[in-house]
């Protein structure tokens, strides 16, 4: 061994043996020696291995290890696993050794971490190692924590990948993990997470807030303890033992509300938050000093009424226990106070491992074990598509949330915006099923009437009633979507059984038999693709099979034309090369050569970050990369995501929208569209103006050719007497 490589082995091994300062119950004699013959094993299995960052590859599962115990709270048997959890998939060693080395309940944690092997489609395979894993929460919910660390670790890491990949890892993980790590009461994880795919999907953007946040620490220190100081004062006189740390908003928060706000960095009124985190004796006594605290606070600073949040009386779904408020600081600034005991605390920084080792053996089932429990009911589908099931899961993972009351008071949390119809299959599959309207606070309104928190909901049923296709389209809890999805699965089944006795009958009575050469016939002449597709058709009455006998005697063209026919077809038809994953994809103005198309959710332009998803017909789909549908397709199908980069363009002119408010003087708008199509010489598509009170609302469609002229224009505009907000929004915002 060169003496580098000993400095090598030397470093990792310290790296281990933090493990143990981290985590007090690995240190127990059976324990650190079971975690020690893990360690060697790993070391052993993954030796000569190296990532593609060049560092060993033990490096990687001794890191998941520690945030495994360090930041989510894991014990020895999570550590083990951690350690183990590639050993299977990439080297010689199987589960079998596994489970003779370290027993059964390891092995099936190591299991659920490790890829599927099988062959499935590239649509669905991130998806169906997705549901795989997920599938051991009905054993054991480490197996998800112990992703999530996995997850952390890779992404913290992700420098070394090619871009392509940076845009697949960092789109799957803020579609699916950075939500799942957030349900499972993981923040920090989470804020991460977001934080680390951002970077990779925006860097620009990402560079230039992180550079506004330190540019404007010392400032912000400074406001901290000039804010903290008679608060501090106070609580010290009532003998409370405290900490007080104000928290700066994340990189992709604060992104999130410029965006979703239209405003720019200097007025996201909520950067930062003061969190007080208190001592308390006994769990007894947390909410009324909670209330205390609240009061020392609002004693000197004036509160928002509307900004008050009390998850001490109503936990969060995830387990999430505080006191939020925002009040009004020194110099006319908004500041959030979160104040939490310790132990909310550690549930906060740690999620699901804290909430377990705080909950008695008497409590309740909370909502997080509910929320468990309704994921194993998804999973219990044994015929649910993977990417269905993805978005299933997706719906179960929502952030904001409303509080309903059935009409005996029993309370219901729903994810915002739910439906009263979400309402009454969150009560039973029964009752959504039989529902034909609601009473909302006592006043009749439709299935589709959204509910807001506090609003008390009584469900109307018809046993006539039956669950309809048309539901689908505002419906939004993954259950309610689940229940109506398979009363059609159950229907579907049976158009498909009846139509193939059909067909198989009509042949019969004409004297045929279903044969390759007989199907293609018919695929032809009904227009389908399959025979699931023509047997669904014949079963609900969508194909007639009166001209049958026509068709099934009709002759196809000789083999000599046909072949001719396809070739010709091939070479004239199929103008699009090869897409290279490997490379960037230049978006052209060349219209003879290009076999892109400009996705129409999110309507980027030149000078937008983009990225190319390759369709089915080896065109390439421009997407802007915070396009909510391009996050989804780099979760689903990462393997079909190509970098892009535009080329200057100077001829072509894309579809871009504004909004635009202002005070409604006389002959503002004929200021503002005069400006765009006199002076700017931009084109117009469509204005939509709405004014009330004095005040104007509006969007603007126009063809422009590329980010740079469009912000020149958004300055222009803004400059006219009047006119108080210019912001861009994405086609997908206003549907």
């Amino acid at each position: 061994m060169s003496i580098d490589a000993v400095e090598e082995k030397k470093q990792i091994d310290q790296r281990f043996e933090s493990i143990f300062t981290y985590c007090k119950g690995c240190k127990e004699k059976n324990n650190e020696e079971k975690i020690r013959r893990a360690y060697a094993l790993a070391y052993k299995a993954h030796d000569g291995i190296r990532r593609r960052s060049g560092e060993p590859y033990i490096i990687h599962p001794v890191e998941v290890a520690i945030i495994a115990v360090k930041e989510i709270g894991l014990g020895t048997k999570s550590v083990i696993a951690a350690l183990l959890h590639d050993v299977v998939e990439d080297t010689d060693y199987s589960l079998e050794d596994i489970n003779h080395l370290f027993g059964p309940k390891i092995t099936n944690i190591i299991d659920g971490l490790t890829k599927i092997s099988g062959v499935f489609d590239s649509e669905s395979m991130q998806a169906e190692n997705f549901r795989k894993m997920l599938l051991t929460l009905s054993d054991d919910v480490r197996v998800i924590l112990i992703k999530l660390a996995d997850r952390l670790h890779n992404m913290r890491t992700l420098d070394s990948m090619p871009a392509h990949k940076q845009y697949k890892i960092a789109g799957e993980t803020l579609y699916m993990y950075a939500p799942l790590a957030h349900r499972l009461g993981l923040y920090k994880i989470k804020t991460e997470l977001e934080d680390l795919s951002f970077k990779y999907k925006e860097p620009a953007q990402y560079e230039k807030i992180k550079s506004k946040i330190i540019s404007s620490e010392k400032k912000r220190a400074a406001f901290i303890n000039k804010f903290s100081l008679p608060i501090i004062h106070k609580l010290t006189r009532y003998g409370l033992e405290f900490e007080i740390k104000g928290r700066t908003k994340s990189i992709y928060s604060i992104w999130n509300k410029m965006k979703n706000k239209g405003v720019p960095f200097e007025q996201v009124y909520d950067l930062f938050a003061i969190r007080i985190v208190f001592k308390a004796e006994v769990k007894e006594r947390e909410k009324t000093l909670c209330w205390n605290i609240y009061s020392v606070i609002t004693d000197h600073y004036q509160p928002n009424p509307d900004r008050l949040r009390d998850w001490v009386s109503t936990p969060k779904a995830n387990g999430y226990e505080a006191l939020h408020t925002t009040v009004m600081g020194p110099g006319g600034q908004w500041v959030e106070v979160q104040i939490r005991s310790n132990r909310m605390n550690e549930i906060a920084e740690k999620g699901y491992a804290a909430h377990w080792k705080y909950k008695s053996k008497t409590e309740s089932e909370g909502e997080l074990d509910q929320w468990i429990g309704k994921i194993k009911e998804l999973l219990k589908d044994p015929n649910s598509d993977a990417l269905e099931f993805l978005d299933e899961f997706k719906l179960n993972l929502f952030t904001s949330e409303i509080y309903v009351f059935a009409p005996d008071g029993d309370l219901k949390r729903l994810p915002k915006h739910a439906t009263a119809l979400d309402f009454a299959y969150e009560i039973h599959s029964e009752v959504g099923d039989k529902a034909i309207g609601a009473k909302v606070n006592y006043k009749l309104v439709p299935l589709s009437y959204r509910l807001h928190s506090g609003d008390q909901v009584e469900i109307l049923t018809s046993e006539k009633q039956v669950a309809k296709r048309e539901w689908l389209e505002f419906v939004t809890t993954a259950k309610a979507r689940s229940c109506i999805k398979n009363t059609f699965k159950d229907e579907r089944r049976l158009a498909l059984s009846t139509g193939k006795k059909k067909l198989d009958i009509e042949l019969k009575k004409i004297g045929f038999k279903q044969n390759a050469s007989v199907m293609r016939k018919i695929f032809e002449s009904y227009e389908v693709s399959s025979k699931n597709e023509l047997y669904c058709n014949i079963g609900r009455g969508v194909i007639d099979l009166k001209d049958l006998k026509k068709v099934v005697n009709k002759k196809r063209k000789n083999k000599f034309i046909r072949y001719w026919g396809l070739q010709f077809s091939k070479t004239m038809g199929n103008k699009h090369a090869k897409v290279d994953k490997k490379h960037s994809f230049i978006i052209s103005e060349n219209t003879d050569t290009s076999n892109y198309i400009v996705a129409k959710c999110c309507n980027p332009i030149p000078g937008d970050e983009v990225l190319g998803y390759v369709n089915s017909n080896d065109e390439v789909v421009i997407h802007k990369t915070n396009c909510p549908k391009a996050i989804k397709l780099m979760s689903s199908q990462g393997d079909k995501i190509v970098t892009a980069q535009w080329k200057a363009h100077k001829i072509l002119s894309f579809l871009a929208t504004i909004e635009v408010q202002g005070i409604d003087k006389q002959g503002i708008m004929h200021k503002i569209t005069g400006l765009i199509s006199n002076d700017l010489n931009v084109n117009m598509r469509a204005i939509s103006i709405n004014s009330l009170d004095g005040v104007f609302n509006g969007t603007i469609d126009f063809y422009i050719h590329n980010v740079e002229d469009l912000n020149q224009m958004i300055s222009d505009i803004k400059k006219l007497k009047g006119v108080t907000k210019v912001r861009r929004i994405d086609h997908i915002e206003k549907g």
